[in-house]
């Protein structure tokens, strides 16, 4: 863990006008698994959900700010259980001969020598839109007759996650201020030829399982629970325990202060200054995820138990 500077809640722009209530039942979803001497929500705190969080916590901040936070979904696409000549990018289960931890064939293996025929689990309409499913690790695939099914990260090949945003700022092809998920699209709708080598850059690989949720739960996190629309954050682990509530603070057009909890990790969110907002679910929360890329500040509860400052 990192360092800790303790910081007032009270301290905390936008601190009293939160809703703690949602950052409690939100909190409450991951609770029983986290360690002996982090508190348990009890039927009198639901009276007093703000006070919660000031009596068994104390706030620190982890690392140097500034943080930098993006945000992440769960897509919703139209799909087949078979393929098609329009339905022709898959998403795949789990492969024989992988062993978690070890690196297993790259992307680029992966998909020249068709690696992973006979293990398609749903076919999607466009491989942009398949490599983003591999990106966010879950998504809603809508069938015809408007049956849902849902597919969560199962495994991933081992190695390395690269940003095929970033890749295309190196290039020049797009500038670091204009940078989007919707803006990659806009890029690869204009240069068809250019995808399957922009996609291979990365040379991570994402495995997925059918999923049995409710319809009005989110995707599941790293801690095996369903994860909360503005709730949820995705954090280093190395830095921040999972299930931890964390302070989030953005300024700018839309504003953003709230209590999430870290309930989530990524392969690219490394460092204790960095999270990733879990928008929710369908093409709105697509919008608002894939431009937010924006610094704030970042501040971890722990349990009193825990006196690190």
């Amino acid at each position: 863990m990192s360092p800790a500077a303790r910081v007032s809640p009270a301290s905390l722009p936008g601190w009293e006008a939160d809703d703690h209530g949602a950052a409690l039942s939100a909190y409450s979803e991951t609770a029983d698994l986290l360690p002996a001497g982090w508190p348990r929500p009890e039927r009198g705190d639901w009276a007093d959900p703000r006070g919660f969080f000031e009596r068994h916590f104390h706030a620190v901040t982890l690392g140097e700010p500034p943080a930098f936070f993006t945000g992440y979904y769960e897509p919703e696409f139209e799909g087949r259980a078979e393929a098609t000549e329009e339905f022709a990018y898959p998403l795949h289960s789990v492969p024989d001969g992988l062993v978690p931890g070890e690196p297993w064939h790259d992307r680029a293996e992966i998909e020249t020598r068709s690696l992973l025929a006979g293990r398609e689990l749903i076919w999607l309409s466009s491989p942009v839109e398949a490599f983003f499913v591999q990106v966010q690790g879950s998504v809603r695939v809508r069938l015809p007759g408007g049956r849902v099914r849902r597919f969560g990260h199962a495994a991933k090949n081992g190695h390395p996650y690269r940003s095929i945003g970033e890749e295309l700022i190196r290039r020049g092809e797009i500038a670091e201020a204009e940078m989007s998920a919707q803006v990659i699209r806009g890029w690869c709708a204009a240069h068809p030829g250019e995808v399957a080598g922009l996609l291979r850059h990365n040379p991570s690989f994402v495995f997925f399982r059918l999923l049995d949720l409710p319809e009005d739960k989110g995707p599941l996190g790293a801690m095996g629970r369903s994860v909360t629309a503005g709730r949820t954050l995705a954090v280093d682990p190395a830095h921040h325990p999972l299930g931890a509530p964390v302070w989030v603070a953005v300024d700018g057009p839309e504003q953003l202060r709230r209590l999430t909890v870290a309930q989530d990790t990524g392969s690219a969110i490394k460092g204790p200054q960095r999270g990733d907002l879990f928008c929710g679910s369908g093409p709105e929360a697509g919008r608002i995820a894939g431009a937010m890329r924006r610094a704030g500040r970042m501040v971890t509860f722990l349990p009193l138990s825990e006196g690190r400052a």
